[in-house]
């Protein structure tokens, strides 16, 4: 999906519209925590039905709101600003790189499952679902939120997507510990600046969504520490950071390049 537009920039279009953004919010927050806290009751028939289907499905439900929002966002938005960031960004050759190296070893590992289904197709399956959710999420944050306030600066702009993130969790009501609640803002703070970083150099939603991958196994995923061997785990964490961090700086020097070319 290409979120472009050949617009002229004007100083009305780079104004923040509050209306837009909080339509974008309120879609994401409704819709998503309706089945993030399992409000109909789905989970278990899903279970029940398929594991493989329930692995997929709700990765999907619980990302479909912020996806769907950031949808509303763009399409507002597009009128009336260029907008820069598409799913491949630059270079797809770079995005699909990004995704095969978590795709390649979770497969090869495997994960452990109460459904009975081959450790290495519940993780070829649970690794594609985790990554459309990051996809799904990457639309709202990076695709659209980032853009929406591209005229702050840039520790403003880091500070309100990571609260706005955090608050997209609503995780005090799962957990009410102030020391807990602090942590989480802080990484969706730090992720909104490092994702953020990835989502300027690349132009890609994939590729932030490949670092938001990496950051949702690494502190908040449950069921892939639960899945796997914590040292299994940091083996996945530390190829993916290493893998990218070549791709990313191949990535940029094709870019470079690219741009002394067309000089």
């Amino acid at each position: 999906m290409e979120v472009s537009a050949a617009h002229p920039s004007t100083a009305e279009g780079a104004k923040i519209n509050g209306a837009r953004i909080l339509l974008f919010y309120a879609i994401a927050i409704t819709i998503s925590n309706l089945f993030r806290f399992d409000l109909f009751e789905l989970n278990a028939r899903l279970g029940e039905w398929s594991g493989l289907g329930y692995v997929v499905i709700r990765n999907v439900l619980e990302g479909s709101g912020v996806f769907l929002g950031a949808l509303c966002g763009f399409y507002l938005l597009r009128k009336v600003r260029p907008l820069t960031i598409s799913f491949w960004g630059t270079s797809q050759k770079f995005v699909l790189l990004m995704a095969v190296v978590p795709f390649v070893l979770i497969t090869v590992i495997g994960l452990r499952n109460k459904f009975g289904v081959n450790e290495h197709l519940f993780g070829a399956v649970a690794t594609i679902a985790v990554l459309i959710y990051c996809v799904m999420e990457e639309y709202g944050w990076r695709g659209y939120l980032q853009q929406e306030l591209s005229g702050l600066q840039q520790l403003t702009k880091y500070l309100v997507i990571g609260l706005l993130w955090y608050l997209w969790h609503l995780p005090f009501l799962e957990n009410p510990s102030v020391l807990a609640n602090v942590l989480f803002l802080g990484t969706l703070v730090l992720g909104s600046w490092g994702i953020g970083q990835v989502a300027v150099l690349t132009r890609s939603i994939g590729a932030s969504a490949c670092v938001h991958f990496v950051v949702n196994i690494t502190f908040f995923n449950v069921f892939f520490h639960q899945a796997l061997d914590p040292m299994m785990l940091g083996v996945v964490i530390a190829v993916c950071v290493v893998a990218w961090v070549l791709f990313l700086r191949k990535w940029k020097g094709a870019g470079l390049a690219a741009q002394e070319r067309s000089q």
